[in-house]
This record gives C-alpha cells, sequence and structure tokens, in this order.
C-alpha cells in the first residue's frame, strides 16, 4: 500500500518537473524569438549598408565626362554582347577571328573620324563650305548642270553594283571574317554614334575614341582567351587501345579480368547451384 506521505511528495515532485520543464521551453522560445529579432535587424542594417553603398558607386564616377559616358555605352547597350557572340562563333581557324577584330576596330574609328571633324570644325566648316559652294559654281559650271537643260542623250550610263562588304572591307583580310564584322557593326553603329553625338568638349571626345578603341581591343584579347578552339586530347585516351574478345586476360561479355572470374568460381558451390537451376 502506498503511503500518503510518499504519494504527496511524488505529486509536488511531478508538479515541479513540469513548472520546469514549462520554464525551460519558455526560455527556449524567447531565446529563438530574440534570434530571430536580431536576425532581422541585422539584415535590415545590411540592406541598408548595400543601398548606402549602390547610392554611392552610382554617384562616384570619372572625372572626364567622355569616361562617364564610354561606360555607359559598354555597360548599358549591347555592343560587347554582339561583339562576343560575333567573334567566339568564328572557331574554323584563327585568321577568321583576326580578321573580324580588325574589321570592328577600323570600322568604329572610321565611322567616328567624321563625327569627331565635324564637332571639331564647328561654325568655321559652315563657313568654308559656304565659300566652297560659290567657288564651284563660279568655276565650276557647266551647261547640263542647269537645272533648265534638256537632256536629250537616252543612252544611260551602266551603274556598277559595288557590294557593300567590299567596300567595308581590309585588303589580305579574311573574308568570313569580314562578313561577320559587317553584319555586326550595322547592329552597334548606331549606338556608338549615339553615345559619342553627345559629348561636345574636344577633350571629352579625345578621351571617349581613345578608351573605346583601346578597350575593345582588350575585350578581343578577353574574348581570345576564354574561347579554346582546340582542346587537347588527353594522354590516356590518345594512347589507349580498344580491347578485343579475351585479350589481356579480360572477358569481353563481363569486363571482368579472368584471373577474377577464377578465384570467384573457387569460392561457389557447383552442386547447390545445379540443385537449385533443376
Amino acid at each position: 500500500m502506498i503511503d500518503r506521505k510518499e504519494l504527496a511528495e511524488e505529486i509536488k515532485l511531478r508538479e515541479s518537473v513540469r513548472k520546469a520543464i514549462k520554464i525551460v521551453q519558455k526560455s527556449r522560445q524567447e531565446a529563438v524569438l530574440r534570434e530571430q529579432r536580431d536576425e532581422r535587424q541585422l539584415r535590415s542594417v545590411i540592406r541598408s549598408l548595400l543601398k548606402e553603398g549602390n547610392a554611392v558607386a552610382a554617384v562616384a564616377k570619372h572625372d572626364s565626362t567622355g569616361i562617364n559616358a564610354l561606360e555607359d555605352l559598354l555597360k548599358n547597350t549591347n555592343i560587347l554582347s554582339v561583339l562576343e557572340t560575333g567573334y567566339k562563333s568564328l572557331t574554323t581557324d584563327e585568321q577568321q577571328r583576326e580578321s573580324y577584330k580588325n574589321h570592328i576596330l577600323n570600322a568604329v574609328q572610321n565611322s567616328l573620324a567624321p563625327e569627331e571633324s565635324r564637332k571639331e570644325a564647328g561654325e568655321d566648316a559652315e563657313i568654308t563650305e559656304e565659300i566652297d559652294e560659290e567657288i564651284d559654281i563660279a568655276i565650276g559650271d557647266r551647261p547640263e548642270d542647269d537645272p533648265d537643260f534638256i537632256d536629250v542623250n537616252d543612252e544611260e550610263p551602266e551603274e556598277v553594283e559595288v557590294d557593300a562588304r567590299d567596300q567595308f572591307g581590309l585588303e589580305g583580310e579574311d573574308k568570313t571574317g569580314r562578313n561577320r564584322a559587317f553584319t555586326d557593326f550595322g547592329d552597334i553603329e548606331k549606338v556608338i554614334l549615339t553615345a559619342f553625338d553627345d559629348l561636345d568638349d574636344a577633350k571629352d571626345i579625345a578621351m571617349f575614341e581613345e578608351y573605346l578603341m583601346k578597350n575593345l581591343a582588350l575585350y578581343f584579347e578577353k574574348f581570345e582567351g576564354e574561347l579554346q578552339v582546340n582542346v587537347p586530347e588527353p594522354a590516356v585516351a590518345a594512347d589507349a587501345v580498344a580491347d578485343a574478345g579475351m585479350d589481356d586476360g579480360v572477358d569481353s561479355e563481363t569486363s571482368v579480368p579472368a584471373f577474377e572470374l577464377q578465384e570467384v568460381i573457387k569460392l561457389l558451390d557447383i552442386d547447390d547451384i545445379i540443385e537449385n537451376l533443376l
């Protein structure tokens, strides 16, 4: 028979244990909540720091408007992706890629040259053009140039079709690289000229052109380094010889060396195998 005193003490002990468990559980819950609260606060601080860092990065620009314009051009347009795709597509031989690079660089330089000359000339160019026009009219007038002149000659001069790619091309360069460069430059020329046309200061214009050419050349070097056209065959694969039948002690059906099969057979109970099969 259970002693009432012992029973009361046991009940009291159990109650104390339950209270202790509740206290521990509550303490753990509070610790989890504190940890979650601290994590949220930490995330909030990190987000604030990242926003501040992005704001500083956005404000921190180069000390040249021309370089800023160039950076925006390279970052926020598809120029580099177009050139990378075109360059890396030419994998037959290195001459194609070299031709592509040379044609692009030459085309960019030729495209910017008239714009730069126009910007540098300014109003003086307009005055010069007016003077030249007057001189041409005074010296070079022909009856055929008069708008009232009626030409009765039925013969029309033969028009010679000129391939735009031939005009675009460089002598001695691979034509496959030239053709791809011609196509790709047609996609990016307008974007380059738009960014370039926003500049008016002579220093900015010079910086933009110089560093555009340098960066394009550097990116072509980067593309070449990333492009592994001729991957060498591993030495192990080069020396490998296909096995036939049981050559070198290998079973052609199991691909297990013959000496290993013999060792396995020794461990098998042949009579037991036959009995199970029957």
